[in-house]
């Protein structure tokens, strides 16, 4: 019997439960995000006919945060202050530990995406880029010699400040920074809450995009200068705007002013800040890397 693998993309609004080995060969189910115990007892189900099979070797969980990543803490594998409320103090991993005899490793949701990206997408070939999703929230995950980067935590890169526009008055989404950083700007949410309506079905001409792209390409140019990343990968549903990838790509070429060191220009952009190249399917993926425990987490 042939050994596969677990995979949770654990997101705010959906979580995608997954068994397989790689891009080739794999079965995913997805549910929405509801309540800890309804949402964890659903995953938990999901795995328990493959775990009997026997051949399920491990599991890779990839949740949204902030997420306790310290396995020496009591802590460990504990979501924080997120901003969806019934989850603060939730433990992701324990519950899965307990009910199955097999490895759980656990990431962020972005860290697992730009696994899968480097593995198997866009990144193969890379030391330094960054996966930037702009969904529900705004998180980011950067892989720096071939590492993913990782501090006294994960990186928290939706929280940067960014100047507010002076076209703008929107008071933000964000229940910690307000208008002040980059999710309470341009988060799925945040648009929601801008625009009375969700992020999908607001039009194209409407005057937001205009913002958001603003916002989007600030950032971008703060990570640019930051990390000096070889590649922008950046997904989410909020990117599901086809005319949005565009627009940042000018602006951030515009704010570079010619000012940078790695001939990002109009000729390169396209090439520079990309789509996922394995879809909504990075994450997911990911989670197979991190749960075969092949990749060399700092």
């Amino acid at each position: 019997m042939k050994d596969i693998f677990g995979s949770i993309e654990a997101g705010g609004t959906k979580f995608v439960c997954a068994v397989g080995v790689g891009p080739e060969q794999y079965f995913r189910k997805v549910f929405p995000t509801t309540s800890p115990k309804e949402t964890i007892n659903k995953a938990i189900d999901f795995f328990s006919y493959y775990e009997k099979e026997g051949n399920l070797k491990g599991i890779g969980i990839g949740t949204f945060g902030p997420v306790n990543l310290d396995k020496k803490s009591e802590k460990y594998g504990v979501i924080s202050n997120t901003p969806k409320l019934n989850w603060i103090d939730t433990n992701i991993h324990s519950p899965f530990q307990e009910n199955f005899k097999i490895p759980i490793e656990i990431e962020t949701d972005v860290n697992i995406a730009a696994l899968g990206e480097y593995t198997w997408g866009g990144a193969r070939y890379l030391n330094n880029f960054i996966y930037l999703t702009i969904g529900t929230g705004v998180g980011g995950a950067a892989i720096i010699n071939g590492s993913l980067l990782k501090g006294s935590g994960h990186p928290e890169m939706g929280h940067i400040f960014l100047p507010k526009l002076k076209d703008d008055s929107f008071e933000g989404g964000c229940p910690y920074h307000y208008d002040q950083c980059f999710e309470g700007l341009v988060s799925g949410a945040s648009i929601s809450l801008r625009c009375g309506k969700k992020a999908f079905e607001v039009k194209e001409t409407d005057l937001v995009w205009g913002l958001v792209a603003k916002y989007i390409a600030l950032a971008l140019v703060n990570y640019i200068y930051t990390l000096a990343p070889q590649k922008i990968v950046i997904g989410g549903g909020v990117m599901k705007q086809k005319h949005l990838l565009s627009k940042v790509r000018e602006l951030v070429v515009r704010y570079l002013n010619g000012y940078n060191y790695s001939n990002i220009n109009q000729d390169t952009i396209n090439d520079f800040i990309c789509a996922p190249s394995l879809g909504d399917n990075s994450g997911v993926l990911g989670g197979f890397v991190l749960a075969k425990n092949n990749f060399n987490l700092v």
